[in-house]
């Protein structure tokens, strides 16, 4: 068996919009490649981080962010923006370690009274293959179940390999409820319900970071220090996760 293990960071930074009621993309920026950053990220997954209507406008400065913390940006491709003003896919970006080497990357249209999405991009670390999938899910718990049923059907067609889910996917309740539920997905993914939201006083596991091998996700902890609690209501969350494939 061969393996190789990936720290990996989601966080919901709420268009710039800090608790303070201020509007600031240069502290999102700061905390990243501060609190965040000397984490030793390898991959960094960001929800709200485009304008919240048409045309999604740009927020945050990519190509700085790239530079602080040594990951490359992935939406380089139109085709991984929503438009041309956007720099991602209704509002998620990802960016990964320059290690790995990407082998497909994809958006998918989820829908919503308000119109949702998710990033895939599958990539190569140490030649073992794995998929990160980076979502933001509606506030509605029916339509949450009808979007993770989507992501399902997705991973359906797409090639096998060890898939990581990240994101803000806005279920409150620790259980996960019918929307984690493996005959939903098409399969199992393991995780545990950790506290982001509202930062400052955090109650509800609002972000998350899964996996479909069990036992692969250690480590997993909301981020919590005086920079993150002031720059969003979400805090971003972490976790080690152990990459292998059978020889």
């Amino acid at each position: 068996m061969k393996s190789a293990q990936i720290t990996c960071a989601s966080w919901n930074i709420h268009r710039a919009k800090g608790t303070d009621g201020q509007v600031n993309p240069d502290r999102i920026r700061a905390a990243i490649a501060g609190s965040l950053g000397s984490r030793g990220l390898d991959v960094l997954a960001l929800q709200e981080a485009d304008g919240e209507c048409r045309p999604h406008g740009r927020i945050i400065d990519v190509a700085k962010i790239s530079a602080d913390t040594g990951l490359i940006y992935q939406h380089s491709d139109a085709a991984m923006r929503w438009g041309d003003q956007s720099d991602g896919f209704l509002g998620t970006i990802m960016f990964l370690h320059p290690r790995f080497v990407p082998t497909y990357r994809d958006v998918i249209d989820l829908p919503g009274h308000c119109h949702r999405g998710a990033v895939s991009v599958e990539a190569l670390a140490d030649t073992i293959p794995f998929r990160l999938i980076s979502a933001h899910l509606s506030l509605s718990q029916p339509l949450r179940v009808i979007q993770m049923r989507i992501i399902g059907q997705y991973l359906r067609r797409r090639p096998q390999m060890q898939t990581i889910l990240l994101g803000d996917f806005n279920e409150w309740r620790p259980w996960g409820g019918l929307m984690f539920n493996a005959r939903l997905i098409g399969q199992s993914f393991y995780g545990p319900a950790i506290r982001t939201f509202p930062s400052r006083y955090p109650v509800l596991p609002l972000d998350r970071i899964m996996t479909d091998k069990k036992g692969a996700l250690s480590n997993v902890q909301a981020v919590k220090s005086a920079d993150l609690s002031i720059a969003s209501d979400h805090l971003p969350i972490t976790g080690l996760i152990t990459l292998s494939r059978a020889r």
